[in-house]
């Protein structure tokens, strides 16, 4: 029986609903001897910024139980060394890309979205609202309904393509902000980024980073992230992208089941360069095996 494994994000179509996390995939090019990219549903580029970033300086990596801590500090080439070097390359690997875009200001928001908008081969825009606002104190817009909202209605304006806003689970009531970004205007939302967290070396008695805490990532945080996932697509009607420690098919389906149209994974690729197109296969099998007809079945369907 053949099976359709695709999935929509508003009027973007994607082939099946398995996609790569940003900041764990590169620019893709890296994971080209692993994995066909173009038979993925897309691949999230790793955050782009106005202006290049160092990023933090070492260590900056740090394995914990089930997961890792990372710092790297949004390491990138600037946009317009992506735009010039990195997507002509991107191109010709054929994958549907989306680019995650990070900025201290409103102003680098719009900018970044503008630049990009006039880009052949993006897909999508994806932005991270989890960095500070430097007019605003260093507050984390991702933090913030209505500073959430007004970042995700500039780069809608300044886009003509799909605007996914990533939210942070470092807040008290996610829903709130999922419900801001909907009503400003976003075509869906990505979640989870990760979680803060720190670890210490009792020899030295320093923190294991450089920069003292980092982000939390891996299948530590799936239960946060899946219940999250819950929340937030039983709350908005636009879709969800699931995201936190995605490593077997067996959580690709409990991220759908809890109303998740699309995945991302990041952690995982670390451990196996090859697991997004393992998923990929894996999927069209279970949906024969378990007598679906479409991949779109799975979602939401959990009974509560």
């Amino acid at each position: 029986m053949a099976v359709d494994t695709s999935v929509k994000i508003g009027e973007w179509q994607l082939a099946n609903p398995i996609m790569t996390a940003s900041g764990t995939f590169g620019y893709g090019e890296e994971f080209r001897p692993f994995v066909d990219l173009s038979a993925l549903g897309a691949i999230v580029v790793k955050g782009i910024s106005l202006n290049p970033r160092p990023g933090n300086p070492p260590p900056r990596v740090v394995e914990t139980a089930s997961g890792m801590l990372n710092a790297i500090g949004l390491q990138n080439v600037g946009v317009d060394r992506f735009i010039s070097e990195k997507m002509p390359m991107i191109r010709r690997l054929g994958a549907q890309v989306v680019v995650n875009i990070l900025g201290d200001s409103l102003e680098d928001y719009q900018q970044l979205a503008a630049k990009l908008d006039h880009v052949e081969g993006i897909a999508a825009i994806e932005v991270n609202i989890s960095c500070p606002n430097v007019k605003k104190g260093g507050v984390a817009y991702g933090t913030d309904p209505a500073m959430a909202a007004r970042v995700t209605e500039v780069v809608a304006r300044a886009s003509s393509r799909p605007v996914i806003i990533k939210l942070s689970p470092n807040v008290t009531d996610i829903t709130v902000i999922a419900r801001a970004v909907e009503g400003a205007g976003a075509t869906a939302i990505s979640l989870i980024n990760t979680l803060i967290g720190m670890a210490i070396d009792i020899r030295s008695g320093q923190p294991k980073l450089a920069n003292i805490m980092g982000g939390l990532s891996g299948p530590a945080i799936k239960p946060v992230a899946l219940r999250m996932v819950y929340q937030v697509a039983s709350t908005v009607k636009i879709p969800v992208i699931g995201i936190g420690g995605i490593t077997t098919l067996e959580d690709v389906i409990e991220f759908m089941m809890a109303g998740a149209t699309a995945v991302q994974i990041g952690t995982a690729n670390f451990v196996n360069p090859a697991i997004s197109g393992e998923l990929v296969t894996g999927l069209g099998r279970y949906l024969q095996d378990s007598g679906r007809k479409a991949a779109t079945e799975l979602i939401g369907c959990v009974k509560i």
